[in-house]
């Protein structure tokens, strides 16, 4: 039975993935930030922690709580987006917001997660978006979370040199139909997080440290 770990699981992709990987009878990790959303969840058949990934203080506590796991998926699903454009500066309020959930909380989880994926020579894949890649960028709108997952881009592909045994990469759900993607988007929650297990499942060393998007193609450039 293969271990999976979703940190952000409360609501869309991250609920979703919950929800088909428990489905598929695989034993489910989760974590949500408010004690709130724990029994959704749970009611879906996964183990979950309690864990705010935009404070280091309860980012730190995960190591601890997963102790002697081996993970074959994590996925860094926790995320926020703050849509102003480059005509005006973000506050200090978003960009800390955006930073620590998006890019902080990323690059304190991996330390503590990558070990036990390397356990289990699996894949730790971590959200991030089209928009973060530079050369394609038709507009400055929400210019603050594109350079957050551009960010989060560099940081994994980094850290990937010390951690040879697991295979870390980020990957583009695509337009979701989510809270944050809206109503009008392209995909379907469920769709994306289909894509997203398959694209997971052929992960190859080739891959390791790249941007790879949820239909499966392969980002031919940043």
């Amino acid at each position: 039975m293969k271990t999976i770990l979703v940190i952000g699981a409360s609501r869309g992709i991250g609920f979703e993935l919950v929800r088909q990987y428990a489905e598929d009878g695989c034993r489910v990790l989760a974590t949500v930030r408010n004690p709130a959303d724990k029994a959704a969840v749970q009611a879906l058949g996964a183990e979950v922690h309690q864990v705010d990934v935009a404070k280091p203080a309860s980012v730190s506590g995960l190591a601890w709580q997963l102790d002697g796991e081996k993970i074959d998926v994590a996925l860094y699903v926790a995320g926020v987006i703050r849509r102003p454009n480059a005509l005006s500066p973000p506050t200090q309020q978003d960009f800390d917001a955006v930073m620590h959930t998006n890019v902080l909380g990323a690059m304190q989880a991996l330390p503590q997660v990558a070990p036990l994926v390397e356990a289990a020579g699996g894949v730790f894949a971590f959200f991030s978006s089209s928009m973060s890649q530079i050369g394609s960028v038709p507009n400055s709108g929400s210019w603050l979370y594109r350079t957050s997952k551009a960010a989060l881009n560099m940081a994994v592909a980094a850290a990937q040199h010390d951690y040879p045994q697991a295979r870390l990469v980020t990957i583009d759900p695509g337009w979701v139909q989510t809270d944050m993607g809206g109503s009008g988007a392209a995909l379907t929650v469920e769709a994306s997080v289909q894509g997203i297990r398959n694209t997971l499942a052929g992960v190859t060393d080739a891959d390791k440290g790249q941007l790879l998007h949820h239909d499966g193609r392969r980002a031919a450039h940043w």
